[in-house]
């Protein structure tokens, strides 16, 4: 990695942003020669998700309106809960293996920490190529959700795509400050399973959670996901609140903060402390 020469002679130390900024040749080459591995669980996943459950089941639900949380339909009261939950799947996933192999199995970060990089530089730009995945996979399925007619407005469904980003970086950076601590990827069984799948099942992507008991329905109130899904279906339904979509955000915003705090600690106290 080359430095620029100052007028006298000297070394210019580069700027943070140069340094992740560096970075993207070796993630653009990553995703070059695996995105043909991702392409069934982020391309072909979504419409076979939306045909299954919205329409399919969808046809055997007569409900709608309150009953739906304001949904005119199964289908669009399901589509943004789909939606999220893929997207934390998605970042899930591009923050378990992928860092732990990196860590032990190739030692790609050893190699980046023997040059300038520093361990912030190599979180930030992992976690930038996070949201590329994420804004690639959420674009795609929100373009098969068009097809089906679940959008009120197209202003809503460009404020739901950006929410999905929101979603992806706070999920990712948490999980990555997991993985980042790891010895093993038996870790990887706790994640899905007291994780990923209860989010799935219960914050509100399947069903009202007023239909829980009112304890479980406080208890998904406090699970980030019911704030992603819950922020996206207000804007695919146009059922837009000011104070309440702040909360949300404002919960995902810090969430995603003290992932990013948590990763940078965690990566640093395992390949240099």
């Amino acid at each position: 990695m080359s430095a620029t020469l100052r007028p006298g002679g000297a070394a210019a130390t580069p700027s943070r942003a140069a340094l992740v900024l560096r970075q993207v040749a070796y993630w653009s080459t990553v995703y070059r020669r695996t995105w043909k591995g991702s392409g069934v669980s982020s391309f072909l996943t979504p419409l076979l998700y939306v045909a299954a459950m919205g329409v399919l089941l969808g046809g055997f639900i007569d409900a709608g309106g309150a009953q739906l949380d304001g949904a005119p339909s199964y289908l669009a009261f399901i589509a943004p809960g789909l939606l999220s939950a893929h997207i934390m799947q998605t970042a899930a996933g591009e923050v378990m293996w992928p860092v732990f192999g990196m860590i032990k199995w190739n030692k790609t970060y050893l190699g980046m920490i023997a040059t300038p990089l520093g361990i912030s530089d190599i979180v930030a730009a992992h976690l930038m190529f996070v949201l590329f995945r994420v804004a690639t996979t959420a674009a795609v399925f929100m373009v098969v959700l068009a097809f089906f007619g679940v959008y009120a407005s197209w202003a809503g469904a460009g404020g739901a795509f950006f929410v999905q980003l929101l979603v992806g970086l706070a999920f990712g950076s948490v999980i990555y400050g997991y993985t980042a601590g790891l010895r093993s990827e038996a870790g990887f069984t706790v994640v899905y399973r007291l994780g990923i799948i209860p989010l799935f099942l219960f914050s509100g992507a399947f069903f009202p959670i007023t239909n829980l008991s009112t304890p479980l329905e406080w208890l998904a109130r406090v699970t980030p996901l019911w704030h992603g899904v819950d922020l996206t279906r207000m804007l695919t339904l146009g059922n837009f609140d000011p104070a309440t979509a702040a909360v949300h955000v404002a919960y995902l915003g810090v969430m995603a903060a003290l992932g990013w705090w948590w990763s940078v600690r965690r990566l640093k106290r395992r390949l240099i402390i």
